[in-house]
């Protein structure tokens, strides 16, 4: 960037990933970032100051005070919040500026109304976000033992259901449903200071839809599969696993899904290595999947087969770059991604077996531990 650019960040960490990556500051309320000659500030309001300047880990913490009492008293009224950041991006004689995809559009045209040329980027807004340090990893991995940990426990709870006209009920008597299954999962996660949301715990018909969360009692002999993907509240990084099981006894063919989606999902761990390109892999996925005889297409309306991506990067958002998918990204070292193969047949139900994976120079490594057990 040239002397005269800088980064302009304006939004809340506590929903803004790339915010929060910044600054390493979690805050409900919109704030300021500004990167200019390698030098990071934020511009807060008062109620933050104190915090900002101890927990943050930008170079200067700024009030937005400040700023607003020398425009009042130019003006003699209070000025806009978007006012404020303009005077102090001027005091840093900033005229050009590299904003996220989302920057707010208010904002925007008020700042090239003064003049500020403004330069839009795309994800990874922050390049680096997509190689993981060593304290990274450690923190997706801790949500991932969380993760695991409550969806053992739901498994099990699945695993040691009573059996009655087809449906799955409780050594008590009372029907397990998709409902309760999901508020077991995200209570145990809660526990541990993680929160879910949209936890999939779909059954037979239901699990041919890759993203329908559940709904109803489970039954007995078709597949259930369970989704999680919780954030960890105290670092803000997230995991994202899935498994397949069935209560009972799976028919032939789901049986052969099975089989196919766990073979497709090693032979991506086989090719997952740093420089591997995320839609070769993606497309010998597909390819493999077709010579076991499982083809994809919309049939009578609906879809089947394998028709979402194989798998995406994890970190400060469940969904991240780099992509295994028909988008073009080049894995690398460093890069934690989800290995996801599915296979959604209606008439016979879904599969899919999640596991993360870290990126090294040869290969990749394998963080998930929970097994992976068909029948139960």
């Amino acid at each position: 960037m040239r002397d005269n650019e800088a980064i302009l960040i304006i939004a809340d960490s506590e929903k803004d990933s790339n915010m929060y990556y910044a600054t390493g500051f979690m805050a409900p309320d919109s704030f300021v970032y500004i990167q200019k000659d390698k030098e990071e500030i934020m511009v807060t309001n008062d109620l933050e100051l104190d915090r900002a300047r101890l927990q943050s880990g930008v170079d200067r913490v700024l009030p937005l005070s400040k700023y607003e009492r020398l425009l009042r008293k130019k003006r003699n009224i209070s000025p806009r919040f978007i006012e404020i950041v303009v005077a102090v991006l001027r005091e840093m004689d900033v005229k050009g500026l590299l904003v996220p995809a989302n920057f707010n559009v208010e904002y925007a045209d008020f700042l090239r109304e003064k003049g500020f040329k403004l330069k839009v980027k795309g994800e990874p807004f922050f390049n680096s976000r997509e190689v993981k340090n060593k304290l990274e990893t450690e923190h997706i991995i801790k949500v991932l033992r969380e993760t695991e940990r409550a969806l053992g426990k739901a498994i099990d709870y699945v695993k040691k259901s009573n059996i009655k006209n087809g449906f799955l009920y409780t050594r008590g008597g009372r029907p397990i449903t998709s409902e309760s299954v999901r508020k077991m999962i995200d209570v145990e996660l809660m526990k541990k200071g993680c929160t879910a949301k949209h936890t999939i715990v779909s059954c037979g018909e239901q699990s041919c839809q890759p993203h329908n969360v559940g709904s109803g009692p489970l039954r007995a002999n078709e597949a259930i599969i369970f989704d999680v993907f919780p954030k960890d509240e105290q670092t803000g990084y997230y995991a994202d696993i899935s498994r397949t099981v069935v209560k009972g006894r799976a028919s032939g063919q789901l049986k052969k899904m099975y089989k196919a989606v766990a073979s497709a999902q090693k032979l991506v761990f086989k090719l997952a290595k740093n420089g591997a390109k995320g839609e070769i892999i993606h497309r010998e996925v597909m390819k493999h999947l077709k010579s076991l005889g499982f083809k994809t297409g919309k049939i009578k309306g609906k879809m089947r087969g394998f028709f979402h991506g194989t798998g995406h990067g994890v970190g400060l958002d469940v969904h991240e770059t780099p992509r295994i998918s028909t988008a073009r990204y080049t894995l690398k070292t460093g890069n934690v991604v989800t290995v996801e193969p599915g296979l959604y047949y209606p008439g016979i139900g879904g599969v899919r077996i999640e596991d993360m994976i870290l990126i090294t120079d040869d290969g990749c490594i394998n963080l998930t531990k929970l097994p992976k057990v068909l029948e139960v």
